[in-house]
């Protein structure tokens, strides 16, 4: 399988895609003025504690609080990295109003919710997860050689046992997928590097006062290079020559296997265009994605799940109704997995397969799901399929969706999705002039409504405006609006 990761920078944003086998698997877009947040380490100061609730509201120097929960608080018994950071303590034994807490970002703020934190501190490096509170040494589950897995561990064993001699205070590494086979000499560097970063923040800690950021994650640009490149991306291409620049010297410094497969692309024709890139963006804004088959999936995003419906639409099959829908169902679940990275769907998702009555083929289209989703980096886990048929699995939820990112909710349906009927705002209409009538004294009424709304009143409706005329003994005129959206209107006494 070919992998390519494509960058597009500018001043104002940047916009990074992953291609396989060309075609784009993932998108992300960071803008100038609304870089995300994850990552970034505060120095915060606790301004409400909710024991009911068991979490803590936290002023970072964000327009809204960010939140913690108990379960996110490292306790005392895990400074011996002794339990996962959940102990029988209450929130108001741990934390009390006014507190400084060094915290770090897990999500980012989203619609009305402030950005969700914890103290459990992890600096990522490129083989790397850092752990300055916690001594334990975690390997990813996706490097699954067992020898491997010893070598990697009893490397990083004996770099921290080596600092620890030096009376240097280490603290825990999970080693990542990018470090399979990796040597010791590579490990040590990046353990180096990151104690020398933590040591920078820790000062930096005492020396700042809350609330401010002591320690901001990499822009996208870079995030690119230290998170996505593996063996398997054959080359990274960007569009801008000092971002080039600047990508050669952070991978000669951080990760210089990678260096050989940078490129700069100067080409005319703009980057994105080269894989059609912009018209995906597009299409993966919208609810609807039509699959070869003649079938399609609707996509509902709300802000507690996403829904996902599959329909034969076109498709009719070649031999029966159970073949028809195995197939639509079977091409669904691959679509689906590329749609979630694709879109950066995360939370709570449902799935409404067509229903199957062969319980073989509710295994195979399962089976397929999850094997398409084993490709994705971010952790996904499907619980099953539930007494009602839908299958329910979720995606770990860290920053905004590619439809958060590039839109908002609709002026005029307030993000309903639909708007009020012309019929509907007439009558609206109707009952506000009675209402008026019966409040207010005086000679006539002028509505003031967008275009098809007062053409349904002189035209379709005109015979209820006379009757309404007729009943309070005034005259009711009307004039449009051309700024009204298809809901607005006032009711004016003349």
């Amino acid at each position: 399988m070919s992998e390519e990761i494509l960058i597009n920078f500018t001043p104002i944003e940047t916009r990074v895609a992953v291609i396989e086998n060309g075609m784009p698997q993932e998108i992300y877009v960071e803008r100038a003025e609304r870089r995300g947040i994850v990552g970034n380490i505060y120095k915060g100061k606790v301004v409400r504690v909710l024991p009911g609730m068991q979490a803590a509201f936290v002023d970072i120097g964000l327009e809204r609080a960010a939140f913690i929960h108990v379960d996110e608080l490292q306790h005392p018994e895990d400074e011996n990295g002794v339990g996962n950071g959940k102990s029988n303590l209450t929130i108001n034994r741990l934390l009390r109003e006014g507190q400084s807490l060094v915290v770090q970002v897990t999500k980012d703020p989203l619609g009305t919710k402030g950005a969700r934190l914890t103290t459990n501190i992890s600096i990522p490096s490129r083989y790397l997860v850092y752990m300055p509170g916690n001594e334990h040494i975690g390997i990813s589950q996706r490097i699954e050689d067992s020898d491997e897995r010893d070598r990697l561990r009893g490397m990083v064993e004996e770099v921290v046992a080596g600092l620890e001699d030096l009376n240097t205070k280490v603290g825990g590494f999970i080693l990542r997928t990018v470090s399979e086979g990796v040597s010791e000499a590579e490990l040590k560097q990046d353990i180096l590097f990151l104690c020398r970063l933590w040591d920078s923040i820790n000062r930096k800690i005492g020396e700042f006062s809350a609330p401010s950021c002591i320690y901001e994650d990499l822009p996208l640009n870079m995030r690119a290079l230290r998170d996505m490149a593996h063996a398997g991306v054959e080359r990274i291409r960007v569009d801008s020559k000092e971002t080039f620049q600047r990508s050669q010297q952070f991978a000669e410094a951080l990760v210089p296997e990678i260096s050989n497969i940078l490129e700069y692309y100067p080409g005319e024709r703009p980057i994105f265009d080269l894989y059609n890139i912009e018209d995906e963006i597009q299409k993966a804004l919208g609810r609807k994605v039509e699959l070869k088959s003649g079938g399609y999936l609707i996509f509902d995003q709300t802000e507690a799940m996403t829904t996902v419906d599959i329909n034969t639409g076109g498709y009719v099959g070649h031999r029966n109704l159970e073949e028809t829908i195995f197939k639509t169902n079977l091409e669904a679940a691959t679509a689906i997995g590329r749609q979630l990275r694709l879109r950066n769907l995360g939370g709570i998702i449902i799935i409404d397969f067509i229903d199957m009555l062969d319980e073989d083929h509710q295994r195979q289209v399962l089976r397929t799901l999850e094997r398409v989703l084993e490709k994705d980096h971010v952790k996904c886990k499907v619980t099953g399929v539930s007494e009602l048929g839908l299958v329910e699995m979720t995606r770990k939820r860290t920053r905004e969706s590619l439809e958060h990112i590039l839109c908002e909710a609709c002026s005029h349906c307030q993000g309903r999705g639909s708007v009020k009927t012309p019929e509907t705002v007439c009558y609206e209409i109707f009952r506000e002039i009675l209402r008026q009538h019966r409040a207010y004294d005086t000679d006539s009424y002028l509505v003031l409504a967008a275009d098809q709304v007062v053409a349904m009143l002189l035209d379709e409706a005109s015979d209820h405006v006379a009757e309404l005329e007729a009943f309070i003994a005034k005259t009711i005129r009307f004039q449009v609006e051309p700024m009204y959206g298809p809901e607005q209107y006032d009711v004016v006494l003349k």
